[in-house]
């Protein structure tokens, strides 16, 4: 076995083993893994939420921080991609599936089917719907993956490092991370980024079905699923072929043009002035007490942390886990930029666009249910979406906008997990072969299929939330091991140092 394919290799086998018990074994998989992560809910909530408020605190000292200016590349070194396709391509890979499912899914079900502070169908459920859901998609989750997409970038771009997880912990761990140790953390990130990946292939192909069948009265089911994924598997392997700088890059800007566009409708045409309002109000509530929720626990109401645990400590423990693959993603296209420049940009621009998106779709479907005009709480978490857009102007154009919308977010996520899972069983190389990515790409739509066969979708979703908390750990290992690199080159550089004045 060549020593530079054994993390692929072994990743391969590993995973299989795990497809084989989702279907041969559906049921006790589901529940033994629901145990577990109920288990670490409950006894590492309080260590998920002081590890993400210190990650978010470290990137906002990196922002104001004299090391801002130092490159993440040479200094005289240029950025790859324009500032907008670079915006457009960290923002696809990041977040862009799952704002349009949960777009309108988790504000409606805050208000109307159970509130962080218990109150449902009331104004205050109305302005905590909406808070809470700043809170889940805001700063917090976009510094997690700044602080590893970080990591990975000045390592690999300034020090040429592979561009590997393993790589960034070099100032801790030494030569070990190119030894057994280093393997083990590679494959552990293949595995976290693998069921992350086919997770989300997995909620696009349900999300598809489920307006294909509030719009058309398409059956829901598996079959419909199946076609759905082999369809754009064959679209995504097309773009995978066509390299980073064409593929991703080409739907990562046309993602940005059908949200932007499928956005203004929305804005236009729904509730504009309750939606202002709203996002106006939520930002200020947001702001003001963002330090209590991050550290909102509940240890003397069973009801609330029981909330706390099903979408706080969930959302946390998600974005530890898709942290590898977006991470290693924004880090390969984000050679040249400053310190500064990255950490503003992937944490503050995304978080507005998120902001907004939540406050027109999220608003105008609280502005329906709260009016009595629809239920759409009723509806399942897929269908909510078509729900809201079916009451009002233009609701079959704005609808096949949103499945097309669907279907190009589906493609990038699954276009770029097979890029970053071909860079990290291949020894970090930035240009993995296309028979690796191709590999990757077959591999996550058939790990998606077989898990929607035997409903074990959940049951990979515990999975993926359970493998946070050992990766928890590495996160925190790549935020030392990047301060104390930073700090031993500002010493080099002069950076920071105060001149003392001659007397």
């Amino acid at each position: 076995m060549k020593q530079r394919y054994l993390v692929f290799y072994i990743s391969i086998f590993l995973l299989a083993l795990l497809v084989i018990a989702g279907i041969m074994i559906p049921d006790p998989l589901e529940k033994s893994t629901s145990n577990i992560q109920n288990f670490f809910s409950d006894a590492f909530g309080w260590y998920y939420l002081i590890l993400v408020a210190i990650v978010l605190v470290i990137c906002l000292y990196l922002l104001v921080s004299p090391v801002g200016r130092i490159k993440l590349g040479n200094q005289d070194e240029k950025p790859e991609f324009s500032r907008i396709t670079w915006i457009s391509m960290l923002f696809s890979a990041g977040m862009g599936i799952g704002i349009v499912f949960y777009g309108t899914a988790e504000p409606i079900s805050h208000y109307a089917i159970s509130s962080p502070t218990g109150e449902v169908g009331t104004d205050q459920a109305i302005k905590d719907a909406l808070r809470f859901t700043f809170f889940h998609w805001g700063i917090h989750a976009w510094a997690i993956y700044a602080i590893v997409a970080l990591a990975i970038a000045y390592f690999h771009f300034r020090h040429n490092k592979l561009g590997l997880i393993s790589a960034t912990l070099h100032p801790i761990l030494g030569d070990k991370v190119n030894g057994i140790t280093g393997k083990a953390i590679d494959i552990f990130s293949v595995l976290a980024t693998v069921l992350g990946v086919a997770t989300s292939l997995g909620f696009g192909a349900v999300q598809i079905n489920g307006g294909l069948a509030y719009l058309f009265e398409i059956s829901k089911g598996f079959w419909m699923q199946f076609i759905i994924i082999a369809i754009v598997t064959v679209l995504f392997l097309i773009s995978a072929w066509s390299g980073l700088g064409k593929g991703i890059k080409i739907l990562s800007n046309a993602n940005m043009m059908l949200a932007g566009a499928l956005f203004l409708l929305m804005f236009i045409f729904g509730p504009t002035l309750f939606i202002l309002n709203l996002f106006t109000n939520t930002i200020g509530g947001y702001i003001q007490t963002l330090p209590q929720m991050s550290f909102r626990i509940a240890p003397l109401n069973e009801d609330i942390r029981g909330w706390i645990n099903g979408w706080t400590i969930f959302y946390w423990a998600w974005w530890i886990a898709w942290s590898p693959f977006v991470g290693i993603f924004i880090a390969r296209v984000s050679k040249g930029r400053s310190i500064r420049e990255f950490v503003f940009f992937v944490l503050l621009i995304p978080s507005i666009v998120v902001f907004l998106w939540f406050s027109t779709f999220g608003g105008s479907a609280i502005s329906l249910e709260h009016n009595g005009i629809a239920d759409i709480s009723s509806l399942s978490a897929e269908e909510s979406l078509f729900g809201v857009l079916s009451y009002y102007p233009f609701p079959l154009i704005t609808s096949i906008t949103a499945m097309v919308l669907i279907g190009s977010f589906f493609i990038t996520s699954a276009d770029s997990g097979t890029f970053v899972l071909g860079m990290m069983t291949t020894n970090g190389s930035l240009s993995p072969g296309n028979k690796v990515k191709f590999t990757w790409g077959i591999l996550l739509s058939a790990i998606a299929i077989a898990l929607l066969y035997t409903g074990g979708l959940q049951a990979l979703e515990n999975i993926m939330v359970i493998a946070a908390l050992p990766f928890s750990i590495i996160i925190a290992l790549m935020a030392i091991s990047l301060l104390r690199a930073l700090q031993k080159e500002a010493r080099q550089l002069g950076i920071g140092r105060i001149k003392k004045r001659k007397t």
